[in-house]
């Protein structure tokens, strides 16, 4: 997850850290994915009780997806230039160490209810800190 030679953060570090910031150990049933390229996956919201945390991974290279959410939520989305990349974005602003090596700010972006687009080759954590779910408490 780091880089052998600077000791840098990969993007994968940082899709792993977003995982472990907002994805609890309960796993919920994220309902029907509206197209076999955009995969879902749900989980109680870590230190949220009724919280639900969705992870949507849209691996078509060309086509933004999208899916309705009936509340609204805070957008973590993950973005390179390239699949081979090896700095990532998060919903646009690259993401790197302080030069203290501290990590940045990582903070989610307000979206309302409604249709949420998800670009091509992106990777998205919804948190619903709200959905009240009975099963996250």
């Amino acid at each position: 997850m780091l880089d052998e030679n600077t000791l840098t953060p990969r993007p994968n570090y940082w899709a792993a850290l977003l995982w472990r910031k907002l994805m609890g150990s309960k796993v919920l049933n994220p309902g029907p994915s509206p197209t076999p390229e955009l995969h879902l996956y749900a989980h109680c919201l870590r230190h949220q009780p009724g919280g639900v945390a969705l992870l949507a991974v849209n691996t078509s290279r060309t086509v933004s997806l999208e899916l309705m959410l009936p509340m609204p939520s805070d957008r973590y989305t993950l973005t390179a230039k390239d699949l081979l990349d090896t700095t990532v974005q998060l919903n646009g602003t690259t993401l790197q160490l302080d030069k203290d090596g501290t990590l940045p700010p990582i903070v989610g972006k307000p979206v309302p209810p409604g249709d949420v687009r998800f670009e091509p080759t992106s990777i998205t954590f919804l948190t619903i800190p709200d959905a009240a779910n009975s099963y996250c408490q």
